[in-house]
């Protein structure tokens, strides 16, 4: 479980969003940040649960079974994490808006509850070595880490400075990589098992 919250900490990037919740939240109200980064958060959790019970039920609809899960999620997983150590200088938040107060987007979705954890927990729900209290605690712990760091957004910024949370970001990018081989070896293995009964 605590391996399963961990790899979703890392996919929700509450480090890497840090500078950009500030900055659309530059002109807003402290109080009212507060606010605002609870309310997104409970929408973003919200989603993902929403993903988490539809994702087994769509999965078994395709007739997807479990090495291609663990394959094709080490894969997604291996291609977010050499985003998150190599970024391109098209992947920037120039087009947030920042001049009204966000809502749903794009705070709650996609820089938290995005493409990458719901994909993951999709995944997630279609293993069924995981029950489901496990992957729900494992959730809500993933996203309690998240909200107690996005709430200090502002206090993480003076600290860390950009050099730093970049630094945080590619690092998080790196065990995310081994998160990544190791899901995807695992699935070779299962694969390998199902050929040779």
């Amino acid at each position: 479980m605590l391996s399963m919250s961990f790899a979703l900490f890392l996919l929700m990037d509450s480090i890497g969003n840090v500078p950009i919740f500030v900055s659309i939240l530059k002109n807003v109200d402290s109080k009212r940040q507060r606010t605002i980064i609870i309310r997104e958060l409970v929408i973003a959790l919200f989603i993902i649960v929403v993903f988490y019970f539809i994702g087994a039920t769509l999965l078994s609809f395709l007739n997807v079974k479990m090495p291609t899960i663990m394959i094709s999620g080490g894969i997604i997983l291996f291609l977010i994490a050499l985003k998150m150590i190599f970024p391109s200088k098209e992947d920037t938040h120039a087009n947030l808006p920042h001049d009204s107060e966000p809502f749903i987007v794009p705070l709650a979705t996609p820089l938290i509850a995005g493409p990458a954890v719901l994909a993951a927990v999709m995944l997630y729900s279609g293993q069924h070595t995981h029950s489901t209290l496990m992957t729900l605690s494992a959730i809500v712990i993933a996203w309690g880490a998240s909200i107690l760091i996005l709430l200090s957004s502002s206090l993480w910024k003076k600290l860390l400075g950009d050099r730093g949370l970049i630094a945080c970001e590619r690092f998080m990018g790196l065990i995310l990589t081994l998160i990544a081989v190791q899901m995807f070896l695992q699935g070779v293995q299962l694969f390998l098992k199902d050929c040779h009964p």
